[in-house]
């Protein structure tokens, strides 16, 4: 990775407030300084800012910094509704304040580099939100871990199976907070349907089937051949970051990175996380055996279409082995049996765990988890709760960062959940069914899928 120390010399990227000593902060009616969060947010595109208002409305946090490549980005067109970039960032942070007739608040300070925000603030810092795009995600969580903060992380964790095995083993070595942004997982609902499962109310499950509705692939299958000005106030070289060099376009940047190979890893890696959690959890999903996959036309640059992925898992302990179906690009699964046939699947998305006395479907952020027959689900008496209930998913990552009990969708389980979507995709580009061998971290039968599995990084950005 590049040395931080080596990129602050002559570097212009710090800007905006500087920190206050932290025993200058709090006051009557405020959380005491000891008792403060200090949080750097990487990352204030859409999710970024979400995140930014999730924090504020939490007492004890001191957004301390935020760092963004961008000065701005128009979001207008995204489903955020909501600019984001550094300017839309403080913009938002101020409104918050106003608002809430904060008083004697100051503004954070304004990094454009993750490694100079870092180095320079490291003694103001606790804790990193990261939301920056996929392909970015593993560097950055690791360079936070190794300075000793707390770190949260959006979905999904990393980019490459290899950088979620390299996420969770600094992880466990730093033994610091850490949270995946998968937040249904601090649902009630993926609770009481985790609860329901291993009560036994749909039997022994041995299928489980997720979709995500609606057409992939908004974006040209190859890469555009015009070369645009990079927008003013854009970075664009760090926002590569580990990517090779390519000219700036707008159909990589703000969102749309979800979709090129060397960015984002498609809908299942957008999504994957979110609605397979009930499934891993629940069935204590580890390693798969066996993942295939097929799809519409496939290209080397951007994701298909619509694809279909199906997995294997062996069996664990008494519960029998799985075989495991995602579709995307408006395919969905086979109707189940037990469905009425008044009753229809969701277009939009979601997962259906199939046992033999049953079948559970919940929607895309694993919520609103039902029990199908509609005729079982009113006869079925629900377990007392066995699952610890969560204060909120930034809460819990917050309490932990304070010492508390370690937040459920920690790196240790975000990567593995992480590694499971990602084999997919491996499998996916690949073009042929992989055999997975999982202490090796190799496809025993493919060795080509060995750049996919491992990911490629610019000299420079290693992990």
């Amino acid at each position: 990775m590049i040395s931080r120390r080596s990129f602050l010399a002559g570097s212009s990227a710090l800007a905006g407030a500087t920190f206050l000593p932290r025993h200058l902060l709090g006051g009557p009616g405020q959380t005491p300084p000891s008792e403060q969060v200090n949080v750097a947010v990487i990352g204030t595109g859409g999710q970024g800012i979400t995140n930014i208002r999730n924090l504020l409305k939490e007492p004890d946090v001191n957004l301390t910094a935020i760092c963004d490549v961008a000065e701005f980005w128009d979001n207008s067109q995204i489903y955020y509704r909501h600019n984001g970039g550094r300017q839309s960032a403080l913009q938002a942070i101020d409104e918050h304040h106003k608002k809430a007739g904060t008083k004697d608040w100051h503004r954070p300070a304004v990094y454009v580099d993750f490694r100079v925000l870092l180095e320079k603030a490291d003694r103001d810092i606790d804790a990193v939100l990261i939301a920056t795009p996929n392909h970015t995600h593993a560097v950055i969580s690791i360079a936070a871990m190794k300075a000793g903060k707390g770190v949260y992380c959006e979905k999904p964790l990393t980019h490459s199976v290899y950088e979620a095995r390299r996420v969770a083993q600094v992880a466990r070595e730093t033994k610091v907070a850490t949270q995946l942004g998968n937040q249904g997982h601090s649902s009630n609902d993926i609770r009481r349907a985790v609860e329901w499962i291993r009560d036994g109310a749909i039997g022994k499950v041995r299928e489980v089937h997720a979709w995500r509705g609606g057409p992939n692939n908004p974006h040209p299958a190859e890469r555009p051949q015009e070369t645009p000005p990079v927008p003013k106030g854009l970075d664009w070289d760090l926002w590569l970051g580990p990517a090779e060099e390519r000219p700036f376009h707008p159909c990589y940047a703000p969102l749309m990175f979800q979709y090129w190979w060397d960015f984002g890893s498609g809908t299942l890696g957008n999504f994957g996380c979110h609605t397979l959690d009930t499934a891993v959890w629940a069935l204590d999903l580890e390693h798969p055996t066996m993942i295939e996959a097929s799809s519409t036309e496939l290209s080397s640059e951007t994701a298909p279409t619509a694809a279909m992925y199906h997995y294997q898992f062996p069996g664990r302990g008494e519960q029998p082995p799985v075989d495991l179906f995602w579709y995307d690009g408006g395919l969905r699964p086979p109707r189940p049996k037990c469905l009425e046939p008044s009753r229809e699947l969701p277009q939009q998305g979601g997962s259906l765990i199939v046992g033999d006395e049953g079948a559970i479907q919940s929607g895309l952020w694993s919520g609103s988890p039902h029990i199908i027959p509609e005729e079982k689900r009113r006869q079925y008496q629900e377990p007392e709760p066995s699952i610890p209930r969560s204060a909120g998913h930034h809460r819990d990552w917050l309490d932990a960062c304070k010492g508390g009990p370690s937040a459920s969708s920690n790196f240790e389980y975000g990567a593995r959940l992480t590694e499971i979507v990602l084999l997919g995709v491996v499998a996916l580009r690949a073009g042929a069914t992989v055999h997975w061998d999982a202490p090796n971290m190799k496809a025993a039968n493919l060795p080509k899928a060995d750049p996919l599995i491992h990911g490629h990084f610019r000299k420079g950005w290693e992990v």
